[in-house]
Protein backbone atom coordinates (compact mmCIF):
# COMPACT_ATOMS: atom_id res chain seq x y z
CA UNK A 1 0.00 0.00 0.00
CA UNK A 2 1.35 3.59 -0.98
CA UNK A 3 0.67 6.62 1.28
CA UNK A 4 0.71 9.43 -0.84
CA UNK A 5 0.08 12.68 0.82
CA UNK A 6 -1.07 16.22 -0.72
CA UNK A 7 -1.62 19.53 0.86
CA UNK A 8 -5.49 19.99 1.60
CA UNK A 9 -7.84 21.76 -0.75
CA UNK A 10 -11.73 22.58 -0.79
CA UNK A 11 -12.74 19.44 -3.11
CA UNK A 12 -11.68 17.47 -0.01
CA UNK A 13 -14.46 18.97 2.46
CA UNK A 14 -16.49 16.20 1.35
CA UNK A 15 -14.03 13.40 1.76
CA UNK A 16 -12.75 14.76 4.87
CA UNK A 17 -15.86 15.54 6.56
CA UNK A 18 -16.92 11.67 5.57
CA UNK A 19 -13.54 10.32 7.29
CA UNK A 20 -14.12 12.75 10.39
CA UNK A 21 -17.62 11.22 10.78
CA UNK A 22 -16.71 7.82 10.73
CA UNK A 23 -13.49 8.14 12.61
CA UNK A 24 -15.35 9.52 15.63
CA UNK A 25 -18.13 6.90 15.27
CA UNK A 26 -16.66 3.86 14.68
CA UNK A 27 -12.40 4.53 15.53
CA UNK A 28 -13.70 6.26 18.65
CA UNK A 29 -16.86 4.28 19.76
CA UNK A 30 -15.36 2.25 22.25
CA UNK A 31 -14.12 5.06 24.30
CA UNK A 32 -16.69 7.82 24.16
CA UNK A 33 -20.67 7.26 24.96
CA UNK A 34 -23.23 6.93 22.25
CA UNK A 35 -24.23 11.10 23.76
CA UNK A 36 -20.91 11.57 23.37
CA UNK A 37 -20.22 10.61 20.11
CA UNK A 38 -23.54 12.32 19.20
CA UNK A 39 -22.66 16.16 20.71
CA UNK A 40 -18.66 15.39 19.21
CA UNK A 41 -19.40 14.64 15.30
CA UNK A 42 -23.11 15.19 14.70
CA UNK A 43 -24.96 13.71 11.79
CA UNK A 44 -25.80 17.25 10.58
CA UNK A 45 -22.67 19.17 9.95
CA UNK A 46 -22.56 21.24 6.85
CA UNK A 47 -20.12 20.13 4.17
CA UNK A 48 -19.59 23.93 3.03
CA UNK A 49 -19.08 24.65 6.62
CA UNK A 50 -16.71 21.93 7.32
CA UNK A 51 -15.03 23.03 4.11
CA UNK A 52 -14.93 26.70 5.11
CA UNK A 53 -13.20 26.08 8.02
CA UNK A 54 -11.16 23.27 6.81
CA UNK A 55 -9.29 25.80 4.07
CA UNK A 56 -8.02 28.39 6.68
CA UNK A 57 -6.12 25.31 8.43
CA UNK A 58 -2.51 24.30 6.94
CA UNK A 59 -3.68 20.93 6.22
CA UNK A 60 -2.69 17.76 4.47
CA UNK A 61 -4.64 14.85 3.18
CA UNK A 62 -3.43 11.48 2.60
CA UNK A 63 -4.63 9.29 -0.33
CA UNK A 64 -4.34 5.43 -1.23
CA UNK A 65 -4.69 4.99 -4.90
CA UNK A 66 -6.36 8.06 -5.20
CA UNK A 67 -8.71 7.96 -2.39
CA UNK A 68 -8.15 10.30 0.72
CA UNK A 69 -8.04 8.28 3.62
CA UNK A 70 -6.80 10.62 6.43
CA UNK A 71 -6.12 14.32 7.15
CA UNK A 72 -4.50 16.49 9.23
CA UNK A 73 -2.84 19.90 9.97
CA UNK A 74 -0.49 21.83 11.59
CA UNK A 75 -0.21 25.96 12.71
CA UNK A 76 2.81 27.64 13.02
CA UNK A 77 2.89 27.02 16.53
CA UNK A 78 3.16 23.80 16.19
CA UNK A 79 -0.59 22.54 17.12
CA UNK A 80 -2.11 20.26 16.08
CA UNK A 81 -5.99 21.07 15.70
CA UNK A 82 -6.89 17.09 13.73
CA UNK A 83 -5.57 14.04 12.69
CA UNK A 84 -8.71 11.87 11.58
CA UNK A 85 -7.73 8.14 9.64
CA UNK A 86 -10.89 6.25 7.99
CA UNK A 87 -11.45 3.42 10.25
CA UNK A 88 -10.52 0.84 7.51
CA UNK A 89 -7.13 2.55 7.19
CA UNK A 90 -6.25 2.27 10.83
CA UNK A 91 -3.21 0.90 11.72
CA UNK A 92 -1.56 0.94 8.26
CA UNK A 93 0.57 3.50 8.20
CA UNK A 94 -1.54 6.54 7.17
CA UNK A 95 -1.22 8.55 10.68
CA UNK A 96 2.39 7.94 10.92
CA UNK A 97 2.24 9.38 7.29
CA UNK A 98 0.55 12.58 8.44
CA UNK A 99 2.85 12.89 11.63
CA UNK A 100 6.08 12.37 9.50
CA UNK A 101 4.57 15.67 7.48
CA UNK A 102 3.68 17.40 10.98
CA UNK A 103 7.04 17.13 12.28
CA UNK A 104 8.53 18.68 8.76
CA UNK A 105 6.15 21.24 8.22
CA UNK A 106 6.33 22.13 11.52
CA UNK A 107 9.93 22.80 11.94
CA UNK A 108 9.59 24.48 8.40
CA UNK A 109 7.38 27.09 10.10
CA UNK A 110 9.12 27.60 12.98
CA UNK A 111 7.69 26.10 15.46
CA UNK A 112 9.91 24.76 18.62
CA UNK A 113 7.24 22.35 19.74
CA UNK A 114 4.09 20.26 19.10
CA UNK A 115 1.07 20.61 20.99
CA UNK A 116 -3.06 19.07 20.13
CA UNK A 117 -5.46 17.76 22.46
CA UNK A 118 -5.74 14.21 22.13
CA UNK A 119 -8.78 11.93 22.39
CA UNK A 120 -9.30 9.34 24.40
CA UNK A 121 -8.70 6.66 21.31
CA UNK A 122 -5.49 8.63 19.79
CA UNK A 123 -3.38 9.21 23.26
CA UNK A 124 -1.67 5.64 22.56
CA UNK A 125 -0.65 7.31 19.01
CA UNK A 126 0.68 10.39 20.21
CA UNK A 127 2.44 9.13 23.14
CA UNK A 128 4.34 6.29 20.73
CA UNK A 129 5.35 9.42 18.96
CA UNK A 130 6.76 11.43 21.14
CA UNK A 131 3.57 13.23 22.92
CA UNK A 132 3.40 13.77 26.69
CA UNK A 133 -0.12 13.76 28.43
CA UNK A 134 -0.57 16.40 30.55
CA UNK A 135 -3.88 17.70 31.64
CA UNK A 136 -7.04 15.47 31.29
CA UNK A 137 -9.47 17.79 30.03
CA UNK A 138 -12.81 17.85 30.76
CA UNK A 139 -15.01 20.42 28.81
CA UNK A 140 -19.37 20.26 28.52
CA UNK A 141 -20.92 20.43 24.79
CA UNK A 142 -23.87 19.96 23.79
CA UNK A 143 -24.94 19.55 27.40
CA UNK A 144 -22.85 16.64 26.86
CA UNK A 145 -19.01 15.99 29.11
CA UNK A 146 -16.32 15.46 27.07
CA UNK A 147 -12.78 14.39 28.09
CA UNK A 148 -9.13 14.48 26.05
CA UNK A 149 -5.76 15.01 27.26
CA UNK A 150 -3.19 18.12 26.26
CA UNK A 151 -0.19 16.90 24.88
CA UNK A 152 2.88 18.15 23.92
CA UNK A 153 6.24 16.64 22.51
CA UNK A 154 9.49 19.27 21.72
CA UNK A 155 10.46 19.43 18.23
CA UNK A 156 14.20 18.67 17.62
Amino acid sequence: MSITLRRYEPRDAAATLDIFYRAVHVTAASSYSPEQIAVWAPENIDVESWGGKQITRNGVVAEVDGEVVGFSDVDAHGYIDMMFVAPEHGRTGVASALMSWILVEASRRGARSLSTNASEAAKDFFEKHGFTAGEHCRFLRGGVILTNYAMSRPLA
